[in-house]
Order: C-alpha cells, then sequence, then structure tokens
C-alpha cells in the first residue's frame, strides 16, 4: 500500500545538512519526492512510497541528523502521489 504526505519540519533544522540526510534516507528507504528549505527556518517535504517506508521515514526525521534538532515533524496532509528520484529542491 502506498503513501505520499506533505509535511513541515520545524527547529534547528537549517545549516545542519538536513536536506541532504532527507534525501539519503529517503533513497535507503526507496521514496520519492522532495525535500526544500523555507524562508521561515523551517523544512518543507513530500515523502512518497510504500506506507511503511514513509512512516518509518517520518519517524526518522524526529531525530533528523547530528546537529540538529527537531522541534516538530508536521503532516499538513496527503497528496498525490510522487514518482521518481528523491530530490532536493531550491529553497523558497
Amino acid at each position: 500500500m502506498s503513501k505520499s504526505v506533505h509535511v513541515e519540519i520545524t527547529g534547528r533544522v537549517q545549516g545542519v545538512g538536513f536536506r541532504a540526510w532527507t534525501q539519503e534516507q529517503a533513497k535507503r528507504l526507496q521514496l520519492s519526492g522532495w525535500v526544500r528549505n523555507r524562508r521561515s527556518g523551517a523544512v518543507e517535504a513530500v515523502f512518497s512510497g510504500d506506507s511503511e517506508a514513509v512512516e518509518e521515514m517520518l519517524k526518522a526525521a524526529e531525530d533528523g541528523p547530528a546537529g540538529s534538532s527537531v522541534k516538530a515533524v508536521n503532516v499538513l496532509g496527503e497528496v498525490e502521489s510522487y514518482d521518481g528520484a528523491f530530490e532536493v529542491r531550491r529553497s523558497e
């Protein structure tokens, strides 16, 4: 069963390699989607793939990479399935 979620990750998540770490984790879990920094200081992402892998990614994002301090991983809602390689997008 597949799942696709749009999330916002807050806390100390910029300037600590969060986007690259997220891309590595998503590739490991065979997820599609994207990640980018927001002007607000948050990180925004879409995780799309097997529902268990998406749940694992959400749990991993709660810890983040070394140097980060995640305050919250907020699921903004479910979105249409995303296909293709997981990518790092330009900041918005």
